[in-house]
């Protein structure tokens, strides 16, 4: 069990705090605030609880480079808004200089202020001296909330846990929770539902649950790596050619395991990604050598319907097709509605997953939306992350 505020005494201490504000913009605009609400319940009770509150996070990819289109003073004011006191903001291009330095020391019980895009400089991609020292020496304490950036050894992720104590935030705890929850010890039936592109990048993550799950649904362009891996013809379909001997691995070791794997029985496809001039539902096996698969069909759709209604926990991780455009969201729409309605522990890991359940307007309905997608995937393979092995144990 990981340490967490709640078990030190944060009263006039330098909390050092990393959050995860990498937030969409638009136009020099917040466009979803959901990560900068998210860090809320941590950062006031450290004001509530009298500590010197110094806030940190990355944004973007800036590569090392002081760019304003990547600066955090946005989230400062957006902060600002939400906690009904001022948030203490200075860009700096190094992130930490003098002028840093005497505001950290100046602060305030109840005070908080927040540092400028640690991605500014080279070294926090590395956890590289001297820019973790420089961070670690503002503060006591080290609170990590950024469960986003957990799967990152990075200097404000991981490094400053060589200098100060550390702990965690209630975010974190909560991830760790909900995730750690439903993998270890879940409610049964649980079923997994695996969604996205490259198969590649989900076998790891298939292959550890497994061991743990009853049933797992497949949807999404990865779909076409394992109709492929079972002889049908895809068209022009997406298509992870490298993963297709895995897929057959995949299948076969869920069949031996007990383990039930869905796969779509029928999909709608087009004949042009950008233009869809022709637009039509066809079954699995029947998928024209001129066409590429979308999104899940009406078959699929109630196949897919019939297991969620029938678990007790679901961890879902990828969309059912390309839910951003407006013609072939039904299948992503219905399985997140699915979910919505059921009673199970639902468990939504994070990345598109969650872009989708905020698109619908099922984000509420959900029992826990992870901030992290690439955390989430890294978690649920059963890899140790670097943000949470630093936290203190109990």
């Amino acid at each position: 069990m990981k340490k967490t505020v709640r078990d030190v005494d944060v009263a006039g201490k330098k909390c050092l705090v990393r959050c995860d504000f990498n937030v969409p913009m638009k136009d020099g605009k917040i466009a979803d605030d959901f990560r900068i609400v998210s860090a809320l319940p941590t950062i006031q009770y450290l004001v509530e609880n009298k500590a010197c509150v110094i806030l940190m996070s990355h944004m973007g990819k800036p590569k090392g480079e002081a760019k304003p289109e990547l600066s955090l003073r946005p989230v400062a004011d957006r902060l600002s808004e939400l906690l009904g006191q001022e948030v203490k903001f200075s860009s700096c291009p190094t992130v930490v200089c003098d002028h840093i330095r005497e505001t950290a020391a100046a602060l305030q019980p109840g005070e908080v202020m927040l540092l400028e895009n640690t991605r500014y400089r080279k070294e926090e991609t590395k956890s590289e001296e001297p820019f973790t020292g420089e961070l670690a020496s503002l503060g006591e304490l080290f609170v990590n909330d950024a469960f986003g950036t957990a799967h990152r050894d990075h200097s404000s992720t991981a490094g400053i846990a060589r200098y100060l104590p550390t702990v965690s935030g209630f975010l974190i705890e909560k991830e760790v929770k909900f995730l750690g929850d439903a993998v270890e010890s879940p409610e049964r039936p649980f079923v997994a539902i695996m969604g996205g592109a490259k198969v590649g990048d989900k076998i790891p993550v298939i292959e550890n649950l497994m061991k743990k799950v009853d049933s797992i649904i497949i949807g999404g362009g990865m779909t076409y790596t394992f109709l492929k891996a079972q002889g049908y013809e895809i068209g022009t379909s997406i298509l992870d050619a490298d993963s297709i001997e895995l897929s057959k691995e995949l299948l076969a070791k869920a069949e031996a395991a007990g383990v039930k794997i869905l796969l779509p029985v029928d999909a709608v496809v087009t004949d042009d990604f950008a233009d869809n001039n022709v637009i039509k539902t066809v079954d699995a096996a029947e998928m024209p050598a001129d066409m590429m698969g979308m999104d899940i069909g009406p078959k699929t759709i109630e196949l897919f319907r019939a297991a969620i209604a029938e678990a007790k926990t679901i961890v879902w991780n990828g969309p059912m097709g390309v839910f951003e455009n407006p013609k072939f969201e039904t299948g992503t729409k219905a399985v997140a509605q699915a979910l919505a309605d059921s009673d199970a522990v639902t468990v939504i890991g994070g990345g598109d997953s969650a872009a989708a359940v905020e698109q619908f307007g099922l984000k509420d309905k959900m029992t826990h939306v992870s901030t992290g997608g690439g955390a989430s995937m890294e978690f649920l393979e059963g890899k140790v992350l670097p943000g949470i092995a630093c936290i203190e144990e109990k």
